[in-house]
C-alpha cells in the first residue's frame, strides 16, 4: 500500500530546534529536512502531521502542511478498485464477441444466416479464440444455400459483421428467341466435337472446313417432310491464329502482397465511437499491401514472358471457351522502347456462328 506524505514547513519566533529534537525522540518521521533563515522544512507521514500539530503550540512554532504526492490520481487508481474497472474488466471484455451483425438489404436472406451463425454458436459472449476461423465459417453458410455466392467478414475488435453476397439471377434457361438458323463456321479448322442443343450435324468430328461451311442444320428431314428447328450450340475446332502485336519496352505492372495486420490500443478513458457500451483495448485491421513493379523486355524473354503474356490477353479477347494448345514464335524485333512481332497460336474454340435459314426453306414442313 502507497502511504500519502505531506510536506511540512515551520516557521515563527519560538523554539525551532527543541521542536525538531522532540519530534525525533519520538520516533516521528522525518525526511529530506532542511533549514533555511529560521524556516524548518522537512516530509512526514499522516502520523507525524499530529505529532506537529501537537508541539507547535508548546514551542511556539508556526506550520503549515501541503500533501507531497506527485500523482493522487494515479496512487488513488493503483489502490482502489478502479484500478480493476479501468483496465482488467476492459482486457477481460476483449477477449469475448459483443456484437454479431448480419448486412444484407435482403430480410429473408439475413434471418437464414442469423439462424445458421446461432446453430453453429456464433453468438455474443463467446470467448473470441473459440471462434472457427473466416473459411470454415463461410464454407458452412454456403453449403447448403445456393443463393449466395460468397461470404465476406469484417471483424472490428469484438464486432463481427457478415455480409452474404448472392449469385447473380441465372439465366441459362432463357433463350433469346430469333428466326431459325443453321449453324456456320466462321473461320476454317480441324472439328473436335459438337455441343448442340438443338439442330442436326452435317459434319464429322476430325473433318476439316472452312469459313462459312455449313456445321450443323437446323431442318430436320424425315421422308419428304421437313421440320424447321433451328440449330443451336458450339462446335469446337482447331485452327492456327496468326497473331501481330506492338508493346512498350517497359511494362508496369502490380500484383497483392501479404495481408498486414495492424495492431490498434485503444485506451479506455478515450473517447469511444463503438456503438457497444464496452469496447476492446486491442483490436486489429487487416490490409493487404499492393506491390508495383516495373520489367523491361529483353532479347531471351521471348518464352519466358512473351508468349505467356500475349496468351493470356489473346484467351480474354477469345472467351472462357477458347484453349491455346501450342505455339510458334515467326518474329520478334527489340526497338528502343517497342516490342514488335507476330505469334502463331495453336486454339480451340467454338466457331459456330448462326446464319438464318432462308424463308423458301422455312415454308417446307
Amino acid at each position: 500500500m502507497v502511504h500519502k506524505r505531506y510536506t511540512v514547513r515551520l516557521s515563527g519566533r519560538g523554539n525551532l530546534a527543541a521542536c525538531l529534537t522532540k519530534l525525533k525522540s519520538n520516533g516521528t518521521m522525518v525526511i529530506s529536512l532542511s533549514v533555511n533563515d529560521g524556516v524548518a522544512y522537512f516530509q512526514t507521514n499522516a502520523k507525524g502531521v499530529k505529532q506537529v500539530r501537537k508541539y507547535r503550540r508548546r514551542y511556539g512554532i508556526k506550520a503549515k502542511i501541503s500533501s507531497t504526492d506527485q500523482d493522487p490520481g494515479l496512487v488513488a487508481l493503483f489502490s482502489s478498485y478502479r484500478y480493476v474497472v479501468a483496465l482488467i474488466l476492459p482486457f477481460v471484455c476483449s477477449l469475448f464477441l459483443w456484437h454479431v451483425e448480419v448486412e444484407s438489404d435482403m430480410p429473408e436472406v439475413a434471418e437464414r444466416i442469423e439462424k445458421k451463425l446461432e446453430s453453429a454458436a456464433i453468438v455474443p459472449l463467446r470467448p473470441l479464440a473459440s471462434i472457427p476461423d473466416e473459411d470454415e465459417i463461410r464454407r458452412d453458410l454456403m453449403q447448403d444455400d445456393p443463393a449466395l455466392s460468397w461470404v465476406r467478414f469484417k471483424r472490428i475488435g469484438t464486432s463481427l459483421t457478415v455480409i452474404p453476397m448472392l449469385s447473380p439471377a441465372s439465366n441459362a434457361e432463357e433463350e433469346v428467341e430469333g428466326p431459325p438458323s443453321d449453324l456456320i463456321a466462321r473461320t476454317g479448322g480441324v472439328i473436335t466435337r459438337f455441343a448442340l442443343t438443338r439442330g442436326e450435324r452435317v459434319r464429322d468430328v476430325h473433318s476439316t472446313v472452312k469459313k462459312g461451311d455449313v456445321l450443323a442444320t437446323g431442318v430436320l428431314e424425315q421422308g419428304d417432310k421437313k421440320t424447321v428447328v433451328g440449330a443451336a450450340g458450339a462446335v469446337f475446332a482447331d485452327y492456327w491464329i496468326e497473331y501481330t502485336f506492338t508493346m512498350p519496352k517497359t511494362i508496369h505492372y502490380k500484383t497483392q502482397g501479404e495481408e498486414e495486420v495492424e495492431w490498434i490500443i485503444h485506451l479506455p478513458w478515450k473517447a469511444n465511437d463503438s456503438e457497444t457500451p464496452l469496447w476492446p483495448i486491442i483490436s486489429t485491421e487487416k490490409h493487404t499491401k499492393v506491390e508495383r513493379f516495373q520489367l523491361e523486355l529483353t532479347e531471351g524473354m521471348e518464352e519466358t514472358v512473351l508468349v505467356p503474356l500475349l496468351k493470356e490477353k489473346l484467351l480474354a479477347e477469345r472467351g472462357a471457351d477458347a484453349v491455346i494448345k501450342d505455339n510458334k514464335i515467326l518474329h520478334v524485333t527489340f526497338d528502343d522502347d517497342k516490342v514488335k512481332g507476330t505469334i502463331l497460336f495453336h486454339v480451340n474454340d467454338n466457331i459456330a456462328v448462326q446464319r438464318s435459314i432462308p424463308k423458301e426453306t422455312e415454308a417446307i414442313e
